[in-house]
């Protein structure tokens, strides 16, 4: 995309959101945003093919850049790993400006027809955060790490979204007891690998899984690696 494209896609981006509150991510919203920002709509087609859907996709991804810039900012050296994972989804959940915006993508992906869409966006943002955070696992544990921190990231953002405490103090608190969950879920695991016979059935089951790897290279049909105007 040239430096052109993309500044018109975040100026249709930023005029949408503008209407979102009221039209919610509807073509009424992406046809407001075309005459806010006077482009011709070939022009704006071309660059959102799906309209109002490639607008959502895109106001998310925007998210998750701005959490990725916020958790290279940090200095992570001296915070647990499930700490910087709260941290990931803290920040990720802070990017947001505007609630009713998400409000209104959570309905959108919610229905039958877009609900595909709106799990790869969730996975793309688990991706985000394993792999700024480190991430070598190259076997079955990419999937599970994501797989786990999609259901964390997306039921904590549903909280968020009827939250009106204090700072979203509820929020926060939720999603250490999230994240707490899943490490006794680890916890567990890592002494059932303990035990004589369970052990032995679990070392071949993860002998079995450790053959199956993620996707290499990226592309466009998988979870993650589709990349659309921010």
């Amino acid at each position: 995309m040239t430096d052109t494209a993309r500044d018109i896609a975040t100026d249709l981006l930023d005029a949408a959101l503008m209407h979102v509150p009221f039209d919610g991510w509807s073509d009424t919203a992406f046809q407001a945003a075309i005459a806010d920002v006077d482009v011709a709509p070939a022009v704006a087609r071309g660059l959102f093919p799906r309209g109002a859907i490639d607008l959502a996709a895109a106001f998310h991804r925007r998210g998750d850049d701005a959490m990725v810039a916020a958790l290279h900012s940090r200095d992570l050296a001296e915070m647990r790993f499930r700490d910087r994972v709260a941290l990931a989804v803290r920040l990720r959940i802070e990017a947001v400006e505007d609630k009713e915006a998400v409000r209104r993508g959570a309905t959108l992906f919610a229905l039958p027809m877009h609900a595909a869409e709106g799990a790869k966006l969730v996975w793309g943002t688990a991706d985000h955060i394993w792999t700024a955070l480190g991430d070598t696992s190259r076997d079955i544990n990419w999937y599970t790490k994501r797989a786990t921190l999609s259901g964390v990231y997306s039921a904590t953002v549903l909280y968020w979204l009827g939250d009106d405490s204090l700072d979203n103090q509820a929020t926060w608190s939720f999603l250490d007891r999230r994240i707490d969950d899943v490490m006794q879920v680890e916890k567990i695991k890592a002494q059932a690998r303990k035990s004589p016979g369970l052990g032995r059935l679990i070392k071949g089951a993860e002998s079995v899984l450790a053959r199956v790897k993620p996707p290499k290279p990226r592309r466009d049909d998988l979870p993650g690696g589709w990349t659309a105007p921010r």
